[in-house]
């Protein structure tokens, strides 16, 4: 398998983003799109390949060469292109007659550039196995981050190792785990197992290169293809180096895999994840040594035809093959294991496999992930007009000089009614008289003019300004209340999780060679 010509964006994104690789258009905190940012004029658009999404419409074009991080204003995109036939207009003697490939490519070479809209915006982020679990095609019921970054850190996968995934469903958890064992593309098929030797020009002998072990994802999926989408997936995010990925019923057919030559060809296992229906019926491929008839049929006694969520074709007990058995796991190291179960029975059974098996250190541990919103909370009269705060009555006493206020201009203002009242009836009766009434000037009674009485409560207004000048000088990061509240739409899946460990096997050899090196 040869390494990969570019980096994946997963690992190495830039600082920019670029064309022909994958980018998160993230339009809110839990509503992501991923797209494949193309510069390319092939589309019903002429602005190009573009983003419609509820918040508006994003052209690929401005959306290459941004930093990541950036925000996207939305753009003003002619539908009216859209689904144009790339034909000619038909005349008198070529009807039906299409344009030929070269001139269409010629009207559509240029792209128009995209005006910018009156609202909508996103934000440009990088890939990641976070964000891709959170926006890519759901083709089954998918592993969580709260899930894989605790099942990760429980198997103990490191860079380098191998791993085993059964039931790679939508692929969340493979390029969780790519990432954890990723130190490098792997080397090309001439140097497998480390041994490399090359005859020099003239004669010498080329000493030997230590060999460094690249880790590696091994995917397996029963159903064909899922399989087969899934791989396509990791060669457009450029992990297929990494990944290798097996349609097949690990059931019946186990772990190893055939090499080239036909031989095979075992992935050597340092941690193992398995997503299955019936996980137990797989344990008797995950072991040391070929397991005896008797402890065959204690482990797979314990199918039961009525398994909840069983996928693909009722797993039938079969007897040994002849052939000679191969394990799957690395004979250097111990190997741990997790599998993921939603109902307590598949549990109890894939436990009863495990110690017939020789697992140890058994575990079942249930995630409940919850995310907390931690902010600080100011209540007072004193935040009126402050955004994020609460102006209400902090205090009893707050709250009587606020009503001492209102009944305070209440009864200024009846009073200043009271006394335009009076004035328009003296006139009236002036009138009435025949005497001569003056016109109202601007500030007198019953004018237009505000009448400023000394001492009245603040009004709204006066409120907001002294609000705004005190704002300059208080620190509003050292005051209120802190609070946090529990946030519900965080996505996890109930289900339990059982841990185990797989000891390697001490050999009379590897006795004599620790007494020889500690004695």
């Amino acid at each position: 398998m040869a390494p990969s010509p570019l980096p994946s964006p997963f690992f190495d994104p830039g600082t920019h983003s670029a064309p022909n690789s994958l980018g998160i258009i993230q339009l809110r905190r839990d509503h992501l799109i991923p797209a494949v940012l193309s510069s390319s004029a092939d589309s019903d658009y002429a602005e190009g390949k573009v983003e419609n999404t509820r918040f508006g419409s994003f052209p690929h074009s401005t959306l290459l060469n941004q930093a990541w991080g950036t925000q996207i204003l939305a753009s003003v995109v002619d539908t009216g292109s859209r689904g144009k036939s790339k034909k000619r207009k038909r005349g008198s003697n070529d009807e039906g007659a299409e344009t030929p490939t070269h001139e269409v490519d010629e009207v559509r070479k240029d792209i128009v550039k995209a005006a910018t809209a009156s609202s909508g915006f996103a934000h440009l982020m990088p890939p990641s196995p976070e964000t891709w679990t959170l926006c890519l095609p759901h083709r089954t019921q998918v592993v969580y981050t709260p899930d894989y970054s605790y099942i990760l850190q429980r198997l103990r996968v490191r860079p380098g190792d191998h791993i085993i995934e059964a039931g790679a469903g939508s692929g969340s958890f493979t390029h969780a785990a790519v990432r954890a064992v990723f130190n490098g593309y792997t080397r090309p098929q001439s140097s497998i197992n480390g041994a490399e030797t090359a005859g020099a020009e003239n004669g010498a002998t080329v000493p030997k290169k230590r060999y460094r072990r690249h880790g590696s994802v091994f995917s397996y999926e029963f159903h064909a293809p899922r399989a087969k989408q899934l791989e396509a997936e990791l060669e457009e995010h450029r992990l297929g180096s990494l990944v290798t990925v097996t349609n097949r019923d690990v059931y019946e057919d186990g772990f190893c895999l055939q090499s080239e030559a036909g031989e095979e060809a075992p992935p050597d296992a340092d941690a193992i994840f398995l997503d299955l229906p019936a996980p137990w019926l797989a344990l008797k491929h995950l072991t040391r040594s070929r397991p005896s008839p008797a402890v065959l049929k204690a482990v797979t006694a314990t199918s039961d035809p009525s398994t909840p969520n069983v996928e693909g074709p009722a797993p039938t007990p079969q007897p040994p093959t002849p052939k000679p058995f191969q394990t799957a796991l690395n004979p250097k190291s111990p190997v741990r294991i997790c599998t993921f179960s939603p109902c307590i029975e598949q549990v109890t059974k894939t436990v009863s496999a495990m110690r017939s098996l020789g697992w140890i250190e058994i575990d079942m541990v249930e995630i409940m992930a919850k995310r907390l919103e931690v902010r600080r909370e100011r209540i007072g009269l004193q935040e009126e007009g402050l955004r994020g705060a609460n102006p209400s009555a902090a205090t009893v006493l707050e709250a009587v000089q606020r009503l001492r206020d209102v009944e305070g201009r209440a009864k200024v203002f009846h009073g200043l009614q009271k006394e335009k009242q009076t004035e328009v009836m003296r006139r009236a009766e002036a009138k009435k008289r025949g005497e001569k009434v003056p016109a109202i000037k601007d500030g007198e009674n019953g004018g237009k003019t505000k009448i400023k009485v000394e001492g009245l409560p603040p009004s709204k207004h006066d409120r907001l300004e002294r609000a705004k000048k005190d704002l300059e000088k208080r620190e509003l990061f050292k005051e209120g209340k802190l609070v946090h509240r529990t946030e519900p739409e965080l996505k996890t899946h109930t289900s339990y999780l059982v841990f185990a460990v797989l000891p390697r096997e001490w050999t009379k050899e590897d006795e004599e060679k620790a007494a020889k090196k500690w004695n």
